[in-house]
């Protein structure tokens, strides 16, 4: 395919009018840049398409080698440099996205660098074939600038049994036809962030495989709009919103999918794993291994807002003195330097696997599960230096109407420099923030996103070198 400059904002909202089957609250949607929930996730997704022609962020969004541009996000990390660099530019577009990731490439690229790492072991394993198609694959997303979901979570049913022994064997997705040009697959993903508003979507197994299970071992890539895909989204957090009460969650939106393949035909040049049971857990581990450290990075802006949001609400409220509140900001500080210095790190001690640079992996779960572990202490924190008006205020509408304004300006002041307005406006934030819809979703992608708890802390102890750390323990006692 011929390769083509970036995309700016509006092509790429005009790439997403190609038919796709969306449904919103069970009504097919016809244009998801217009939908008054979806287009609002399609703005926040243009955040990377804008910052590639923003000056402030060009250099850090856009790799130039000769006389190609593109987007950093698909530049293969080589190094420790490489990570850091993906790191910052997580980062700031998290941050140009008040918060909430874009994940538009992000996500994408986690899949793709997961698939050169086993796509280069599957050729040594006699399968050369999927390695080209990977590289083709990712050379078509980079030079076309496109948007790549992610669909890895299968819905599982009876989470006791595989893949093969569920009572419907489409709670996996699996192959049900086979063809000289391809394969059919039916089955369902759930947790699909983005694929409203992506072009393209990569599918991978969401754990190890046994010999019996090869019809479930199976990764490719598809088209949103392929027929017999149908992207059924989540109206969570939907309702209308005032920008002044919502500031963050009025003007950025994400959207999730219960992402479905009815019958859906996949070319030979697009499937990246095919029956090879052996490499279905690494595929889908090692994407994990790419995605928290995606995750790591975005959570930060985040990290950085609660503890300035809790410093300027004392402020607010003349409680910045008292030593209870400053331990507190303290929490939040350590909490935030913790998790940055763990990423930070992580990239600096990573390892160069398949001549792909991959985050240290126990200091990545480690961070990941220091946030997740810490998050809704963190909330509980911002909360307890807000006050009640976080639910309790007036409405916005109030401070405008004759009958109410000077009663609202009147009561609801703070501390000098903070009239009723401007503490109405930080505590509206910060509501929206920690106790809303959005503050709820939050506080759930905290405990699930990137994998759980669980699985981080699982990870965490298998990197871990308890070997050694115990033969020092024996020997210092004459063992």
């Amino acid at each position: 395919m011929t390769a083509m400059a970036l995309r700016n904002a509006e092509q790429y909202k005009e790439s997403l009018r190609d038919g796709r089957a969306v449904y919103f609250r069970g009504e097919r949607v016809s244009d998801v840049t217009l939908h008054p929930v979806i287009g609002l996730a399609v703005e926040h997704a243009a955040t990377d398409y804008r910052m590639a022609e923003d000056p402030r962020y060009s250099e850090l969004a856009v790799v130039s080698e000769g006389a190609e541009r593109y987007s950093r996000y698909y530049q293969v990390p080589a190094s420790a440099a490489d990570l850091l660099k993906r790191k910052e530019l997580i980062a700031a577009s998290t941050r140009e996205g008040a918060t909430l990731v874009v994940l538009i490439k992000e996500i994408g690229t986690d899949a793709l660098f997961a698939l050169h790492v086993v796509g280069t072991q599957m050729a040594r394993a006699g399968h050369p074939e999927y390695r080209e198609r990977i590289s083709r694959f990712h050379r078509h997303c980079r030079d076309q600038d496109l948007a790549v979901a992610v669909a890895q979570t299968d819905v599982k049913g009876d989470r006791s049994l595989g893949p093969g022994a569920q009572a419907d064997p489409d709670l996996y997705v699996r192959v049900v036809a086979e063809r000289p040009d391809g394969v059919i697959v039916r089955g369902a993903k759930v947790h699909t962030s983005v694929a409203t508003n992506a072009n393209e979507i990569i599918v991978l197994p969401t754990r190890a495989m046994r010999p019996e299970d090869r019809a479930w071992a199976i990764a490719f890539a598809v088209p949103a709009n392929a027929p017999g895909l149908k992207l059924i989204a989540s109206p969570h957090g939907s309702a209308p919103k005032d920008p002044i009460e919502h500031p963050i969650s009025a003007r950025h939106k994400m959207i999730e999918t219960l992402t479905v393949f009815d019958d859906v035909f996949i070319p030979n040049e697009r499937i990246f794993l095919r029956g090879e049971t052996e490499f279905s857990g690494t595929l889908a581990l090692d994407f994990v291994r790419f995605h928290r450290f995606t995750a790591i990075s975005y959570k930060l802006p985040l990290l950085e807002l609660m503890a300035g949001a809790a410093h300027a609400v004392a402020e607010a409220n003349g409680i910045l003195r008292a030593a209870h509140v400053r331990d507190k900001l303290t929490q939040l500080a350590a909490y935030h330097t913790i998790v940055r210095g763990l990423t930070d790190y992580a990239a600096i001690s990573c390892t160069v696997e398949e001549g792909v640079a991959v985050a240290n992996t126990l200091l990545t779960n480690v961070a990941k599960y220091h946030f997740a572990h810490h998050y809704h202490q963190a909330v509980q924190i911002v909360q307890d230096l807000a006050g009640g008006l976080l639910v309790t205020a007036p409405a916005a509408e109030d401070l405008a109407s004759e009958a109410t304004s000077a009663y609202v300006r009147k009561y609801l002041g703070g501390s000098p420099g903070f009239d009723a307005e401007r503490r109405f406006r930080l505590l509206n934030m910060i509501g929206d923030l920690t106790a809303s819809d959005f503050g709820g979703y939050q506080e759930v992608l905290a405990v699930h996103a990137e994998g759980g708890l669980e699985a981080e802390k699982l990870q965490a102890y298998r990197e871990y070198d308890f070997k050694s750390a115990a033969d020092y323990a024996r020997r210092l006692a004459g063992i």
